[in-house]
């Protein structure tokens, strides 16, 4: 069903807002989208390509196109026209756009900071969980974890154990609440972050530079630690189910790796500190974008929670940075990506560390990933700091003492490429 006839008319509306201030500020660039149309995926390295002379688009004319337009444009009163629809991003591909608007595009600054970028064959690390109960293999796993905990922050994980039917099933019924008709969609649709189950676009669509080319569906066990069946969307409500159960107990897994990799016993993380009790499920939908270099599907950021278990469909398009290289992280099916989150890494002592990435933005699509967070114990509220074992004369504590509901309110309060983590450091 066209979105473009939901009530009132807001398709309407926003068409009428939005076309006029793309296609000025399009008409100044000539795109070359006949010699990129069978790219399956777009990567740092086109982003370079993509600002040369042959092309006729540089820093300079974006610039321009912007001061120009920027007489005429009151982006508040776009974000506000874009968030009543309710429809979020696939709402406006559904309408047919065939330019962005422009609460999406990145600022010239940003896209100019891609140039400093460079690309290289690095691979983010994956480990085989297989026969992990073995005494040798695992030590040897527990040494791969510290290393890539350590140098990058990120690992993949192959044969833990859950059932590709489990992965596939949990990818299929976020697709199918994605693209549900929108205003069964809207039932869930809030920006109060306390609610157990949320859909929206963005949640930091107020306070970030440019909005991101996504939808998201968000799922809290961070306050009640349980969500009932009732309380989620019937469409994917056994499926949701089902995959907590599953990605809960990896979580385990993962966490007494991470602890002995650390010197620690095995249940430090996961039982004295109880990182893994809150969870959250993030489950972001990426439309297929008509201008993919002017945006992208979740700016550059680091995670909020201890720990974070991805599951990523096969469209690509995640991307970590090392060494001011941006490495892709191609999707493996049947894998897991893992990584370090911020709260690990004070309590680590920045032993471990959380690293920035990103995903881009894709003229395929859509792309759907399910992130579970790992959030510690927010009620009633828990004191973390750096952990005593790892803090010495030689190696003194980096952070105070904190809470969850402490750094998670102060994440929110930032655009999300802003950690909150020097908020926290001790001075001196």
């Amino acid at each position: 069903m066209c979105l473009c006839v939901c009530a009132d008319n807001k398709f309407e509306k926003l068409w009428k807002l939005y076309m006029p201030l793309a296609l000025n500020f399009t008409k100044k660039m000539p795109f070359t989208q006949h010699k990129y149309s069978n790219m399956s995926r777009i990567h740092s390295g086109f982003t370079l390509k993509w600002y040369t002379m042959s092309d006729q688009i540089h820093i300079t004319s974006i610039k321009e196109s912007i001061a120009e337009s920027a007489k005429n444009y009151d982006r508040v009163t776009e974000l506000k026209a874009f968030e009543d629809t309710k429809a979020g991003v696939k709402g406006l591909v559904d309408f047919g756009i065939v330019n962005i608007p422009k609460i999406f595009i990145r600022p010239p600054d940003e896209l100019a900071e891609e140039l400093k970028y460079g690309r290289n064959n690095l691979q983010v690390p994956v480990i085989d969980f297989t026969r992990i109960e073995s005494h040798n293999r695992s030590k040897k796993i527990i040494d791969e974890v510290r290393r890539a905990s350590k140098e990058w922050g990120f690992f993949q994980v192959v044969n833990h154990g859950i059932p590709l039917s489990v992965l596939d099933g949990m990818l299929n019924g976020i697709r199918r609440f994605h693209e549900q008709d929108a205003e069964v969609k809207k039932e869930y649709y809030s920006r109060d972050q306390t609610k157990k189950v949320i859909y929206g676009s963005n949640v930091d669509l107020y306070t970030s530079r440019a909005a991101n080319w996504r939808d998201t569906l968000a799922i809290s066990m961070m306050f009640s630690y349980h969500v009932e069946p009732h309380e989620l969307p019937s469409i994917c409500r056994s499926a949701i189910m089902e995959y907590i159960n599953q990605v809960t107990k990896l979580g385990e897994v993962v966490f007494e790796l991470l602890s002995e990799a650390l010197g620690l016993k095995p249940d430090h993380l996961g039982g004295t500190l109880e990182c893994g009790r809150g969870r959250a499920l993030v489950c972001h939908y990426y439309p297929a974008c008509p201008e993919p270099n002017l945006t992208l599907g979740t700016s550059k950021h680091t995670n909020p929670p201890f720990l974070t278990i991805l599951l990523q469909d096969q469209i690509g398009g995640l991307q970590v940075l090392r060494d001011n290289h941006w490495v892709d992280v191609p999707p493996v099916s049947g894998s897991f990506v893992v990584n370090i989150g911020n709260l690990l890494q004070m309590t680590s002592n920045d032993e471990f560390k959380s690293a920035e990435h990103r995903v881009l933005a894709n003229r395929v699509g859509p792309r759907i990933s399910v992130a579970c967070f790992f959030t510690g114990v927010a009620v009633p509220p828990k004191i973390y700091c750096p952990i005593k074992e790892l803090i010495s004369e030689e190696n003194p504590p980096l952070y105070k003492e904190f809470t969850v509901s402490e750094y998670v309110t102060k994440f929110y309060s930032k655009a999300i490429d802003k950690s909150g983590l020097e908020d926290f450091k001790l001075k001196g």
